[in-house]
């Protein structure tokens, strides 16, 4: 009987606001999401549960009534090398239910070097209902408060000047408005979980190389989207990505040699403290400390290729390109 409630608690539940996109260019695929789940409530140990991430091939996002087997019958038809607009029909005519109404579905692939997306929402998901695809992503949900809700996470996805990661949080900055998930209101917030994840081509099946998630307790008040984007800055920088050197850098600083593939000499000319912080291509912190006056960093521990320098506390925050060779 405890089986049997659980279960039910999980299926209902799903109910909610998500993205999934993909870049044909990096080979990148991503899902983000947010839902009124008390995660603490079950046994699951992952938060990300509802998005699967196929590396170089696509990202599918199973919400409204969720099924474990659609998700991994849809899974099974991406690697048999569906199309999106497949692997939709496909799970519509052979639903474990025979129940596709309730279904709703989004997802991007990249099919012969390009994107394509598809998305579902069966008539009898709740209201409020809809989804928004683009050339590479597709946006859904459902008990939302309307349809500003699909709007404001695609506008922010397109504005967004970053990587996919960094264009996935700030689509889900769209969304952060109490009651998002109608469920919400009560608490104030747009959710109860949220999540990011990414997979580069090479990633192993299953274990993305970007994934951050937060889950808060019903009642608590707490927005998750702002207590997610938190963690996500810790680890990504989308203001270098986006504007990736300051003008007039050297007159407070001088960064020598560069390119460099032993030894990286910065010379802070204020001569006061500061933080450093070297962070990779994708906006990944790879190096971090507090510097005064000149100093070396070794960067021979590195793979080749183009870095950020980002200074603060010197009128800040500076940065730099730098290429490790």
């Amino acid at each position: 009987m405890l089986s049997f409630v659980f279960t039910i608690q999980i299926v209902k539940c799903q109910d909610t606001f998500s993205i999934i996109a993909v870049d044909s260019q990096t080979g990148e695929v991503g899902s983000a999401r947010a839902s009124y789940v008390d995660l603490f409530q079950t046994n699951l140990s992952d938060d990300d549960f509802l998005g699967e991430l196929v590396s170089n091939v696509g990202a599918i996002n199973t919400q409204a009534y969720y099924s474990t087997v659609n998700q991994n019958n849809a899974t099974n038809r991406m690697l048999a090398g569906d199309t999106p607009n497949q692997i939709i029909q496909w799970l519509i005519a052979n639903d474990v239910s025979s129940q596709p109404e309730i279904r709703q579905y989004g997802i991007a692939a990249i099919v012969n070097d390009s994107p394509s997306t598809a998305a579902h929402t069966g008539t009898s998901t709740d209201n409020y209902k809809g989804h928004v695809t683009g050339p590479n992503y597709s946006i859904q949900g459902n008990i939302l408060l309307g349809q500003e809700v699909l709007d404001n996470m695609e506008t922010q996805f397109l504005n967004e000047q970053g990587d996919l990661a960094c264009k996935l949080m700030a689509a889900l900055q769209g969304a952060k408005m109490v009651g998002a998930d109608t469920r919400c209101n009560s608490n104030g917030t747009s959710s109860l979980f949220a999540f990011v994840k990414v997979s580069q081509p090479t990633d192993p099946f299953g274990i993305p190389s970007f994934r951050v998630s937060v889950r808060t307790h019903a009642n608590a008040q707490i927005e998750p989207i702002d207590s997610l984007q938190t963690k996500f800055d810790l680890v990504r920088d989308c203001t270098v990505l986006s504007v990736p050197e300051t003008p007039n850098f050297e007159k407070r600083l001088s960064v020598y040699p560069n390119p460099s593939n032993d030894k990286l000499t910065i010379e802070n000319k204020t001569k006061e403290a500061f933080n450093l912080s070297l962070i990779d291509n994708t906006g990944k912190y790879i190096y971090r400390k507090t510097l005064n006056g000149k100093s070396d960093v070794d960067v021979s521990k590195f793979n080749a290729g183009i870095y950020f320098l980002k200074i603060t506390n010197l009128d800040g925050p500076l940065s730099k390109k730098i290429i490790i060779e």
